[in-house]
C-alpha cells in the first residue's frame, strides 16, 4: 500500500471513529468491534509516524479488549516503536500467551524476540512456526529465522534456512536479496550478480536488489553495467534510502 494510500485509509478512519461516536449502533457496539477499530486505526497512525496519536489508539484498545492476542501483540509493536520496552515486553508477552496456538502470533513474536537479543529464542519459535501445518506460508518463518540468525553472525545456518524457503517457493524475492547480499559480503560478487540476474528475471525491481546489482557489477569491473543499475536506482526509486546514499557518495 502506497502512503498517500496509507494517509488516506487512516484519514478515514478517524473520521469514522468521531462521526460514529455520535451513533447509537456505534455506542451499542461490542467492546471487541471498538477495540478492533481502535487496534486499526493504532496501526494505521503508526504507518505515518504519527506515534503518539496511536499509542492513544492501542491503549483504548487495549482498556477495550485486554484478552485479545492480536490488540496486546499491536499494542507491543507500538510501544516498541515509541521505545518504550517494559510495556512492549508486556504487552508482547501478554499477545503470546493468549495466542499461543496462533502460528502468526507465534510468528510475531519470534520477530519480537530476534530484535530484542533473544535470537536462539527467537529462531526456535521461528523454526516451530514453520513446522505448524495450520501456518499457509512456511517460507515466510524460515527467511524470518534466517534473519534472525544472520544478525548473530551465524551465516551458514542463515543460508540454510533461505534455501529452505526457496526450496518452497523458488522465486521468493526477501529469500533471494539475503542470499545476494550474504554472497557479497563474503567477497563472492560473481554469485551476488548470478542472485540480482535471477531476481529480476522473475520479481519487479526494488530499490534494495537494483543495489546490490549496482555494488556487484562494480566489484566486477563493468562499469557499464553498474552505471546502469545505478541509473535505474535514481529514476525508479529517487526517494530511496540507496538513492540518497547514491547522491551522498555512500558505498556500503
Amino acid at each position: 500500500m502506497k502512503f498517500s494510500s496509507v494517509k488516506m485509509l487512516g484519514l478515514i478512519l478517524a473520521g469514522c471513529l468521531a462521526a460514529c461516536s455520535h451513533n447509537s449502533d456505534f455506542k451499542k457496539a461490542s467492546p471487541e468491534v471498538t477495540a478492533a477499530t481502535n487496534m486499526q486505526l493504532a496501526i494505521e497512525y503508526m504507518k505515518l509516524g504519527k506515534l503518539a496519536a496511536s499509542r492513544d489508539f492501542i491503549e483504548r484498545a487495549l482498556s477495550e479488549n485486554p484478552g485479545s492476542p492480536d490488540v496486546q501483540m499491536t499494542a507491543g509493536l507500538v510501544y516498541e516503536r515509541l521505545n518504550d520496552m517494559p510495556k512492549a515486553e508486556r504487552a508482547y508477552s501478554a499477545g503470546y500467551r493468549l495466542g499461543k496456538g496462533d502460528p502468526d502470533i507465534q510468528n510475531n513474536y519470534a520477530g519480537y524476540l530476534c530484535r530484542t537479543g533473544k535470537a536462539i529464542a527467537g529462531e526456535k519459535l521461528f523454526a516451530e512456526v514453520a513446522r505448524n501445518p495450520l501456518y499457509q506460508t512456511p517460507e515466510v518463518a524460515l527467511v524470518n529465522a534466517g534473519v534472525c540468525v544472520r544478525g548473530t553472525g551465524d551465516v551458514v545456518d542463515a543460508e540454510r534456512y533461505f534455501n529452505r524457503a526457496l526450496a518452497i517457493r523458488p522465486n521468493m524475492p526477501e529469500a533471494l536479496l539475503q542470499l545476494g547480499n550474504i554472497a557479497f559480503d563474503r567477497g563472492d560478487a560473481a554469485q551476488a550478480r548470478e542472485v540480482v540476474q535471477r531476481y529480476l528475471a522473475v520479481n519487479a525491481p526494488t530499490s534494495e536488489v537494483l543495489w546490490l546489482g549496482f555494488r556487484a557489477e562494480r566489484k566486477l569491473g563493468d562499469a557499464t553495467a553498474a552505471a546502469g543499475f545505478a541509473r535505474r536506482v535514481q529514476v525508479e526509486f529517487p526517494n530511496s534510502e540507496q538513492a540518497q546514499m547514491m547522491r551522498s557518495g555512500v558505498d556500503r
